[in-house]
């Protein structure tokens, strides 16, 4: 639960994640080629493997790339120094922007998500206290803790959801 109030802290927290993600996938590359910038070719490999990470690690809709033209006109914004290539901080900067989107989508979609599913969390705890076998285990539990586990069963099965499709 501590990792869903971290999440829902907001821009700072939403920051950090895309600043680590970035880090990783330069380094791979830089690490990769032996040069300390990306050409357009590495930025798109880049920008699909950012939006994995994005898609495997953080709740709510799986979300596509963008098209090569895309990331090719932002690239020559993010260009600072017009070489072709984008340096760590260029690229960081590119993939802010890029993904600042995805980020408040996600928010929105977790904050419903824990809006609505502790309320539907009491009223089917009310609903299966009068079955046979659960309903003595449900009577036992504490609200609070009944509310938990159906929030976290209901974003376990939104994640997974995700994965099938």
């Amino acid at each position: 639960m501590g990792q869903v109030l971290e999440k829902l802290q907001g821009k700072e927290w939403r920051q950090k994640q895309v600043r680590k993600i970035t880090d990783r996938v330069f380094d791979h590359f830089k690490n990769d080629s032996g040069r300390a910038t990306m050409t357009f070719e590495e930025l798109y490999i880049a920008v699909l493997l950012v939006f994995n990470d994005i898609n495997k690690r953080l709740p709510g809709p799986h979300f596509d790339p963008p098209p090569k033209e895309q990331v090719r006109a932002m690239m020559q914004v993010h260009d600072i120094n017009l070489d072709g290539e984008l340096d760590r901080e260029e690229f960081a900067k590119f993939m802010k922007e890029l993904t600042a989107d995805t980020f408040s989508t996600v928010s929105q979609g977790l904050i419903i998500t824990l809006a609505v599913a502790p309320t539907v969390a009491l009223l089917t705890k009310r609903a299966t206290e009068g079955v046979p076998v659960v309903g003595k285990v449900v009577q036992k539990l504490p609200n609070a803790v009944y509310a938990s586990l159906v929030t976290l069963a209901i974003m376990m099965f939104q994640r997974s959801g995700q994965a099938i499709e």
